[in-house]
Order: C-alpha cells, then sequence, then structure tokens
C-alpha cells in the first residue's frame, strides 16, 4: 500500500501535488492563448501576437474553403448590391467606340446597335460662404436701432458654421471618436478646417436640442412597444469634468470581464433593436447593478438579449425573458472545446453548430420573406440544442 504524507492540512498520496501543479499549470496556458474569439477580451485589449495568429488561421481557413465553397454570398443571403436608380439626376453620353472589340476594325458610319447603361454614384463637396444684410430700423419714438435677427445658429457680426457642417461633425464623432480625430475627418473630407473644442460645442448642443424636443421620452417609449431589444454596457470616460463620484456600493463582477470589479467607472449603456433601426446610448456614472437596470425602459416587458453581466437577470419578474447574446455563447462553447476536442467536450462544438444552422435557417427564411421558421425545423434544432447542453452537464 503507497505510503501518505502530511502536506498542509490533509493527507496526501505521493505525486498529489505535482498532479495539481501540472493542472493549474494547463489551465494558465489555456488562458493564455485565449483571444477575442473564446472569451470576453475585446479585440482592441488583445496582444499583437493574438491578433496575427487569428488573422493566419482567417487566411488558412479561407484557402480551405475555396476548394469547395465559391467566394461571395452564399445562398439565401440577401446580398447588398447597388440597384440601377429609376430617376437619375443626370444623363451623360459616353464616345462611341472607335473599332470592333473582337476584330478591331473601325466603326465609323457603322449601323447602331442595341445600347448598354452605366450609373455612377457619387457626391459634390462645394465650400459656400453666405453673408446675410441684417438690416436696421431706428425707432422714432425712442431712437433705440433695432437690428434683423440672423438665420438659426448664427450671430450678428462673427462668422458661424451651417447646419450641415454640424451635422456632419456630429456624425463623424459617432461612437466616442475623439474629436481631434472627427475635425481632421471632416478638413479633410470637405476642405472646412475647424478645432476640436467647436466638435465637442456641435454634440453638447445637439444634445440640448434633443433634450428640448423630448428626444428621450420619445426614444424610451420607442423602444417599449419592441418585443425584442438588445443591451450592453461599456467603459468609457463619458461623464462631465468634476462630475461627482457615485456612492460606494456592492460591485457585481462580470463574467465578460474576467470577473473584474469597477467601482464608479462611467460607462455606456447601449440599447437598441436586433435590426439596429433604433439604437439609444445613455452615460452610466458606473456599473453597478442598480445603474444599468434603470436604463431599461420602465415599460419594456420583452425578451432582453444580453451579455454575462449577472444584473440583467433582476429584471426578469417584468420582462419575457432573458436571452444570452449568441455570439458571448459561441465564444464560451470555444474554450471548452480546446479543453480537450473530441473528448467529453465535444457537446460545445455540438452547440455551436446547432447555433450557427439556427442562424442559416433564419437568413434563408427572412430571404424567402416567411416571418417565423417552420415550427417542425424549429423543434428539431430546439432538442439537438437541450441534448448538447444536457450531455455538457452530464460531464
Amino acid at each position: 500500500m503507497p505510503r501518505t504524507r502530511y502536506c498542509g492540512r490533509s493527507w496526501r498520496r505521493p505525486g498529489e501535488r505535482e498532479r495539481r501543479l501540472e493542472l493549474r499549470l494547463a489551465e494558465l496556458e489555456r488562458r493564455l492563448r485565449m483571444d477575442s474569439t473564446d472569451s470576453g477580451t475585446p479585440a482592441s485589449k488583445e496582444p499583437v501576437g493574438a491578433r496575427e495568429r487569428r488573422r493566419a488561421e482567417r487566411q488558412q481557413s479561407e484557402r480551405e474553403r475555396r476548394k469547395d465553397r465559391r467566394r461571395g454570398g452564399q445562398p439565401g443571403h440577401p446580398g447588398r448590391g447597388l440597384a440601377r436608380d429609376p430617376d437619375p439626376g443626370e444623363h451623360e453620353d459616353a464616345d462611341p467606340p472607335a473599332q470592333c472589340r473582337r476584330c478591331g476594325t473601325g466603326l465609323i458610319g457603322a449601323a447602331p446597335a442595341a445600347p448598354e447603361w452605366a450609373q455612377v454614384v457619387d457626391v459634390q463637396v462645394t465650400r459656400m460662404v453666405t453673408e446675410w444684410a441684417l438690416p436696421g430700423l431706428q425707432c422714432p419714438c425712442c431712437g433705440t436701432a433695432a437690428i434683423a435677427a440672423p438665420p438659426s445658429g448664427a450671430h450678428a457680426g462673427s462668422v458661424s458654421y451651417g447646419p450641415a457642417l454640424n451635422a456632419a461633425v456630429v456624425l463623424t464623432s459617432y461612437g466616442n471618436v475623439p474629436p481631434e480625430r472627427a475635425a481632421h475627418v471632416v478638413d479633410m473630407l470637405l476642405g472646412v478646417p475647424v478645432s476640436a473644442g467647436w466638435v465637442d460645442k456641435a454634440g453638447a448642443r445637439l444634445s440640448r436640442q434633443l433634450e428640448q424636443a423630448g428626444f428621450d421620452a420619445a426614444m424610451c417609449a420607442a423602444l417599449a412597444a419592441e418585443p425584442v431589444l438588445a443591451a450592453d454596457e461599456t467603459p468609457v470616460n463619458v461623464l462631465a469634468p468634476g462630475a461627482p463620484a457615485p456612492a460606494a456600493g456592492h460591485e457585481e463582477e462580470d463574467p465578460e470581464d474576467g470577473d473584474r470589479r469597477a467601482p464608479g467607472a462611467p460607462h455606456v449603456l447601449v440599447i437598441r433593436t436586433p435590426d439596429e433601426r433604433l439604437t439609444w446610448l445613455q452615460a452610466l456614472g458606473s456599473r453597478r447593478k442598480q445603474d444599468v437596470t434603470a436604463g431599461i425602459p420602465p415599460p419594456f416587458t420583452g425578451f432582453l438579449i444580453t451579455d454575462g453581466y449577472k444584473a440583467y437577470q433582476q429584471l426578469l419578474p417584468r420582462l419575457a425573458g432573458v436571452q444570452q447574446c449568441c455570439q458571448h455563447i459561441i465564444r464560451r462553447c470555444r474554450a471548452v472545446t480546446k479543453l480537450g476536442p473530441g473528448s467529453l467536450q465535444s457537446w460545445a462544438a455540438d452547440m455551436i453548430a446547432v447555433l450557427r444552422e439556427a442562424h442559416q435557417a433564419v437568413e434563408e427564411a427572412r430571404a424567402r420573406g416567411d416571418t417565423a421558421l417552420d415550427p417542425e425545423q424549429l423543434e428539431k434544432l430546439r432538442q439537438r440544442y437541450d441534448e448538447a447542453a444536457a450531455f455538457g452537464i452530464t460531464h
């Protein structure tokens, strides 16, 4: 009978410590190999080596796919090609061909053939400067001079940027693009140099106008009427300088962020419809569960698609359901498959296959104009998914 020895608080057989260290080392090596495809780490935070390795794998996958799969969109994909405009704004005539494209014979005086057509979609960027004359009239009673009001956004005796440039910088700075970069892009595309400070002010002016027009209430009502919404929160500095720090409180760990806490960190909460018809960005003072859940429109009672952040589960009493984003599920399943391909962990690969087949089936149904999947097909997909999940739970 093998002898045992005392290790810390318990007696263990020889080799037990070595086996545990080997398992721990294997787990650390697995975590080092993880990237944005099998974890919640954003691609922007990945090491350069991980991005290069993924690019090489993608290129290799493309080379392998060309053998039995044609490039471009697959059957059922709706496509994004340009359509011919039935009423173009301008018409131009091209010069007739000078010689035959087959034998090279000159075509001067040749009989006409059936013509073809070609359309070009383009834009014209023209810098315009408009000076407004503001007439003044003197009051016959008190002698006060009254000056005509300039157009909206302009000021008497000064130069201002017009509504088109204001809209351009707001759209260019969308997605938290730095104001310096937005100003640079506007200068390159439109030929009008603007300052980063003015870009910031343009966004602030738009925010005030939307608030006065009741935009938040209208957006909240529109989102609440949707059957399905998607929500996600991301850390970003969006609070005004000098904003009071949130009170200390308990923070929920997020599995998508390595189970780290971020007390008092400002975030942006993004709420949108799955087809991105509606997108609402909200500034949050922190990522605490009460702040995040308060950002979901109170009247909303449909299905909510989220990541693995546990705070959203508190909304279950008033929602029809909370669905985890399929992309997040695929990332976690991909990480499980790396534990042992072809072993008892094969259930994770089966779940990925079912989710992808379901996605393909929905895309094909949309291309046909259907509003729902065939019930029998949907039931088979659900059964396969549940069987794979049950197998994973068992093992």
